[in-house]
């Protein structure tokens, strides 16, 4: 049982070979860039949301931090482009391995802070140490901040990892009791599977949801060093 729920999270092989790197590569194949003078609709729209999310994430930023845009753009198409991906039945998804989040919260992270204590090396050192602070608690909270500053891509790989993992647990444990339930009350199974539908539809917006969220933390960490 363990290892029927558990095994959507195997990394897919063939030929003793790991298909991580196309999987990972295949999603921006749903992206193209259009070289004709008047764009179809999946080009407009995707240029539309484009468009609303930077301005809404980058207005914040300075010149500095607007040197950021293609990046943190691309980050999150890809991160949500594979969270939808994977809610395909037999479908593989990346974003539930802790240690690619980790390879994508890590360098984000380090290239925002490492950007401030270049630009901004007063005050990156100042969050520190607060304002006020009495003498005798100035070496517990300089422990305790630069704890809480290591923290970040942790925070942010674990909530990327856990939300997608626990929706499609969800999903693989809904959709099991339903196929139970068929052969003794129709009417249990027919319940159950209303609830699944539900919850399939909520997983779609978490996926997009976590992109979302992943994104503008790195955004409100890179405006705070900028």
């Amino acid at each position: 049982m363990n290892e029927n729920l558990f095994a959507s999270f195997i990394t897919p092989m063939i030929l003793g070979l790991p298909l991580v790197t196309l999987i990972v590569l295949f999603p921006s194949l749903l992206f193209p860039t259009s070289s004709r003078l008047m764009n179809n609709r999946f080009m407009t729209l995707q240029q539309w949301m484009l468009q609303l999310m930077s301005k809404q994430m980058m207005s914040i930023h300075n010149s500095k931090g607007q040197t950021w845009t293609l990046m943190l753009m691309s980050l999150i198409l890809f991160i949500g482009s594979t969270n939808l991906l994977g809610l395909l039945p037999h479908s593989f998804t990346p974003t539930t391995q802790l240690s690619m989040n980790l390879g994508m919260a890590i360098p984000l992270w380090a290239g925002a802070v490492i950007t401030g204590f270049r630009n901004k090396t007063k005050a990156s050192l100042a969050h520190f140490l607060p304002q006020g602070t009495p003498t005798p608690l100035i070496p517990m909270l300089v422990i305790i901040e630069t704890i809480s500053l290591f923290i970040q891509p942790m925070a942010l790989a674990v909530r990327l990892t856990a939300n997608i993992t626990a929706g499609h647990l969800l999903i693989h444990l809904i959709g099991g009791a339903t196929l139970a339930l068929m052969s003794i009350s129709i009417t249990t199974a027919l319940i159950t599977f209303i609830i699944l539908i539900l919850l399939t539809i909520l997983e779609f917006a978490v996926a997009m949801i976590q992109a979302y969220v992943f994104t503008l933390l790195v955004s409100l960490y890179l405006h705070d060093n900028t």
